[in-house]
């Protein structure tokens, strides 16, 4: 390789900056005879010619098509396989687009549930929810609970879930509301077997929201009593219904070794882990 002055080419720092190439990159290049500039100087440093240049940026342009270096090296050095290769890569260009437009819809979607919990309409909401439900609820529950872990566990489920996948759920519910009314009817006592079924069933209905450990549960418990909305849902199904709940879910929890006069919201996080 001929000796030269600086003013008959570029430095690899002249060509990092022009390629936004890194000079490791372009050392690497040169040692694996990838791209070796054509001159040096006097001093030994390297010097890259206006051919040099254009054999870096064909490189540059088949790496960002996904190109290895030896598949690269191969490109420019045999003429006769360029176009097999670029046909070949195209499809593999193809096939990523589809899967990054894939994920992106599926990111869409997840933004979209973290914002307003299901993905339904106000008719479809209506339609599987029934009578009682509420347009404004989800809004309020993500002010309220949109921080923290549960409604993002909630909104990844709500993410991936449609209008049929819902409607299993709300018929889970509404199955769970009619046994709760018939055992309390019946005279179910909170620690029985029957009474400890139903809150194992509470939970197991509650999951496609968000994982419900037993010290959680107790916290909704008194909250289904202490709150007007919940209690009237519950004490419409059948009068007392909301406390006799709450009892049997405090009674289950005591069978598990927690106290539900101490049990916490934060504690049901200790439990799961």
């Amino acid at each position: 390789m001929p000796d030269t002055t600086d003013a008959d080419g570029l430095t690899v720092g002249q060509v990092s900056a022009r390629l936004g190439v890194t000079v490791r990159a372009l050392h690497h290049w040169d040692e694996i005879g990838l791209a070796q500039p054509s001159l040096r100087t006097a001093a030994g440093y390297r010097l890259y010619t206006a051919g040099d240049l254009e054999r870096l940026h064909r490189i540059v342009v088949y790496r960002e098509l996904g190109l290895g270096l030896d598949r690269i090296r191969t490109v420019l050095d045999d003429t006769a396989d360029v176009l097999g290769a670029l046909r070949a890569q195209r499809t593999q260009v193809a096939e990523r687009i589809d899967r990054l437009q894939r994920l992106g819809a599926g990111l869409d979607r997840m933004i979209e549930a973290h914002e307003r919990g299901p993905l339904l309409t106000d008719e479809q909401q209506a339609a599987i929810f029934g009578p009682g439900w509420d347009p404004d609820g989800p809004a309020r529950a993500r002010r309220r609970y949109g921080d923290t872990t549960q409604w993002r566990q909630y909104a990844e489920r709500s993410a991936s879930r449609g209008p049929e996948e819902w409607q299993s759920v709300a018929d889970a519910v509404a199955g769970l509301d009619r046994a709760l009314g018939e055992a309390m009817d019946a005279g179910v006592l909170p620690g029985s077997p029957e009474a400890n079924r139903l809150v194992e069933r509470h939970r197991e209905v509650f999951a496609p929201y968000f994982p419900l450990t037993r010290q959680m549960q107790v916290c909704l418990g008194r909250m289904y009593e202490a709150d007007a909305g919940f209690a009237a849902h519950y004490d419409g199904i059948r009068p007392g219904l909301s406390m006799w709940f709450r009892r049997i879910i405090d009674a289950g929890a005591r069978a598990h070794g927690i106290d539900p006069d101490t049990a916490t919201w934060d504690g049901g996080q200790e439990e799961r882990r």
